[in-house]
């Protein structure tokens, strides 16, 4: 079944000057923001927010996503690296042993997520002058649809790789030296946050769950990081040590798991609204 087989190995920068180069990687996060703030604007308009404050909520969004996706990766992942080079793990650039531009390479998703509630909370408070679920209700629609682009940024990195199927299926990665087919599961990845953004915009769109403060949520986060927790059954470890971290359970599906709790939590909790 040599048609399940795709040999991969594309270059991962689009062009290089130096030792500065833009990569395939850079161009998903600005698709992703893109489509971050047209869809932000729909919603803004549908709620007859003023389209002035969407631009505070892009900026809020790139730096707290930025800032904490690399603190996540570093903390959870390599947390003696953050401690040793913390000028490193924030800038894009690496001092030693010579000076290099490197780009933000390591982030983690769950740091994103982080950063993300903590730059709404401040937003809500600053700019929006609502509660905060209000705002984090419906910039997890487009938050959803940034995590496809990101998995296919990760693609054309050929990184976050699958483990090997032990068959003629999957992706023979090339650029690593390899010649035996692994599972894609930055595809995996992707395809699952794609269905998560559509079921997502149909509850905003189509149903009247929004008079649920907290409900999308909490529909979010049980669903995004579920499809986190079933594809990491399938991806290599990123790190030594963990793999086996906890319970049988690797680094990522141990922060999903307290995540999609949450999920839970928010959506089938009783408000005032109901309890009235």
């Amino acid at each position: 079944m040599m048609l399940l087989q795709i040999d991969w190995n594309p270059a991962p920068e689009i062009f290089k000057i130096g030792s500065f180069a833009i990569r395939y990687y850079s161009l998903m996060f600005v698709i992703a923001f893109m489509l971050g703030l047209y869809l932000m604007k729909k919603i803004f308009i549908n709620e007859n927010i003023e389209i002035e404050k969407l631009d505070s909520l892009f900026i809020y969004t790139i730096i707290a996503t930025l800032v904490g996706a690399r603190i996540g990766h570093f903390l959870f992942y390599e947390p003696e690296f953050l401690f040793r080079k913390p000028l490193e793990v924030l800038l894009p650039v690496r001092f030693s042993p010579k000076f290099e531009f490197t780009g933000y390479a390591g982030l983690a998703s769950h740091g994103a997520v982080i950063g993300i509630i903590t730059a709404m909370y401040f937003y809500s408070k600053k700019v929006l002058k609502k509660p905060i679920l209000f705002i984090l209700d419906r910039i997890t629609i487009p938050v959803a649809a940034a995590g496809v682009f990101i998995r296919l940024g990760n693609l054309m990195n050929s990184e976050i790789i699958g483990k090997p199927t032990n068959s003629d299926y999957g992706f023979i990665f090339r650029r690593l030296g390899e010649d035996f087919p692994r599972h894609p599961t930055q595809v995996y990845e992707a395809v699952g946050y794609l269905f998560v953004f559509l079921i997502l915009w149909f509850v905003y769109w189509k149903t009247d769950k929004m008079k649920k403060s907290g409900y999308l949520f909490g529909l979010f986060f049980a669903l995004l990081w579920s499809v986190r927790f079933f594809v990491e059954f399938f991806k290599e470890k990123q790190v030594e040590g963990g793999e086996n971290w906890m319970f049988g359970f690797n680094t990522g599906q141990v922060l999903s798991i307290p995540l999609i709790i949450m999920g839970l939590y928010f959506m089938f909790r009783k408000t005032k609204e109901e309890t009235k």
